[in-house]
């Protein structure tokens, strides 16, 4: 029986050398329920093209911040170009607005005249002006013209012929204002204009010679020619006015025959404007009146009157000329002989 015992307590582990086993068992469960209930790790999925989110975000940020900085270089880069532009403009606008200016002046003050031209935003200079005065017959004689002072028929014909060989299609216009005692002699042709302030009102002593006028109109059509619209209305479809210096191949429909009106000069003769249509096209009559008015003699009124026309985007040549009647210093109504100063 002793010796049965003793066999039987050597085939079972004694309860200190069971414990550790125990143990490490206990803990290989616990580590395994733990794995179990770890959520997945993401795979990779590198081959299929697709990052994880929080690069695609980071990716994305990267991306619109570099684009951001792109437009605004760019931004920056077009704001200097407008800046610049605008500078040389500026700059070029300095530069043209004062062409030729100055003034003429009668002995005794009675006539004070100013005189302007520009060219303005044209590649060349067209415009031409002229002031003359001189004494026949005892009478003393004064002009003022935006064009020039011939009589006007000999001025086309001589303009044909210094064409005619290379039958170049190029004109003229002309305004031109003759003093005779107390007499103002206004004769025009085409768009050049003449306006006088009376009493403080503008009144305009010639009248655009425009191929959509009746009665200019009417002359074209009666001589075979046609009148259309063609953004303005035009003789032909080609020319924008009915009466014009030159253009031989509408000269049958395009004459130089010139208006001519008859102004007595009296007390209410404040001053008059003659000007190109460079002028005209920006600048209404009743305007041209108060901006003189507003200046400090003739001289400053043509500079501003230019000026004007050129800021108000006149894309033509622009003259004028601005003659001031002083009647205080007219004895005898004569205006007398005027002298450049």
């Amino acid at each position: 029986m002793a010796c049965d015992g003793g066999a039987k307590e050597q085939e079972g582990p004694s309860p200190a050398s069971a414990a550790p086993a125990v143990v490490a068992a206990a803990r290989a469960r616990a580590r395994a329920r733990a794995k179990a209930l770890r959520p997945p790790r993401p795979r990779s999925r590198k081959g299929l093209g697709v990052r994880h989110p929080l690069k695609l975000c980071r990716f994305f940020a990267t991306a619109q911040m570099k684009a951001n900085a792109r437009v605004r270089e760019a931004g920056e880069a077009t704001l200097v170009a407008a800046l610049a532009a605008a500078q040389k403009e500026s700059e070029r606008e300095n530069v043209e607005v004062a062409d030729i200016s100055g003034g003429w002046k009668s002995e005794d003050g009675s006539l004070n005249c100013g005189y302007s031209s520009i060219r303005g935003r044209r590649p060349g200079m067209e415009d031409f002006y002229d002031i003359k005065s001189s004494r026949i017959d005892d009478k003393q004689i004064n002009f003022f013209g935006v064009f020039d002072g011939e009589t006007y028929k000999k001025t086309d014909a001589d303009f044909l012929d210094a064409v005619a060989e290379g039958n170049i299609q190029v004109g003229s216009t002309a305004s031109t204002a003759v003093l005779v005692g107390n007499h103002l002699y206004v004769a025009n042709v085409g768009d050049s204009r003449a306006v006088i302030s009376k009493a403080g009102k503008a009144i305009a002593l010639s009248d655009d010679h425009k191929p959509n006028r009746s009665d200019e109109q009417k002359r074209i059509e009666d001589a075979g020619g046609i009148v259309t619209w063609s953004g303005t209305w035009r003789v032909g479809g080609i020319l924008a006015m009915s009466r014009a210096f030159g253009n031989r191949l509408l000269k049958r429909f395009v004459v130089a025959d010139p208006e001519i009106q008859d102004q007595e000069i009296d007390g209410e003769l404040d001053f008059l404007i003659l000007a190109s249509d460079g002028l005209w096209d920006v600048v209404p009559n009743e305007h041209a009146v108060a901006f003189v008015k507003d200046e400090d003699g003739p001289e400053a009124a043509a500079r501003k009157l230019t000026e004007i026309a050129f800021r108000r985007g006149s894309t033509d040549n622009i003259t004028c000329i601005v003659v001031e009647f002083r009647h205080d210093n007219m004895s005898d109504g004569s205006p007398p002989s005027a002298n450049q100063s």
